[in-house]
């Protein structure tokens, strides 16, 4: 697999790690948690092996953009992979389509690691920490945007109003994030207390800007 998909160049970055996933989990009924000896462990997973054209670059900028944005990890240059899953599959499918018709090639592949499967399930864990702590850090930027409408006693329906839609923007990145961390990465209890805390601050405030408006309760 990796002399068929070692392609130098064929997207930008590409490491295992680095991430940007549907899928609804491992595809393999009985599937257990990463083992410390690197046996399998009951997951399979879908593996992209693919070329494309050298020019225009966009082109392989594209690709990789659309793998990241499915949550997919890179095992090396132009071999992506995901936990297998009806999901997973269609998004693979449907991105081999468009590689094929953009004058590339691809492959894709059910398979289960013979050997190593706790290095790619820690990858694939891990791009998936990484997206939560991107949601922990917005969620600070949050807090701290409530705690200047408090310092500027900006107590107004309208301030309440894009709070209130920036909260949802993070709910629902996190339930996008959730939804793909298949494997279960231990950086969702952060960022679920995070948005946790998010939620009860914006309720605070909410409280204050009733009072404010003369609507206390």
């Amino acid at each position: 697999m990796s002399q068929a998909g070692s392609q130098p160049g064929n997207q930008p970055g590409g490491q295992p790690g680095q991430s940007a996933t549907h899928g609804e989990g491992p595809g393999a009924p009985g599937s257990s948690a990463p083992g410390s000896s690197g046996e399998p462990t009951g997951v399979r997973w879908l593996v992209l092996v693919y070329k494309v054209p050298a020019e225009p670059t966009r082109l392989r900028a594209g690709v990789w953009r659309k793998i990241k944005g499915l949550g997919a990890i890179y095992l090396q240059n132009s071999v992506a992979a995901l936990p297998q899953g009806p999901s997973a599959e269609r998004s693979f499918r449907v991105l081999r389509n468009e590689i094929v018709e953009m004058g590339g090639s691809a492959l894709l592949l059910g398979s289960e690691v013979l050997a190593g499967s706790a290095e790619i399930e820690q990858s694939f864990n891990a791009a998936r920490n990484d997206e939560y702590e991107e949601i922990v850090d917005r969620c600070q930027d949050f807090l701290g945007q409530i705690d200047k409408e408090y310092k500027a006693e900006h107590f107004t329906y309208a301030e309440l109003e894009e709070n209130d839609e920036d909260l949802v923007k993070l709910r629902n990145w996190f339930a996008k994030v959730e939804n793909r961390d298949v494997l279960a990465a231990p950086g969702k209890a952060e960022a679920t207390a995070a948005l946790a805390t998010c939620e009860q601050v914006l309720d605070e405030y909410a409280a204050r800007v009733y009072a404010e408006e003369g609507e206390g309760r």
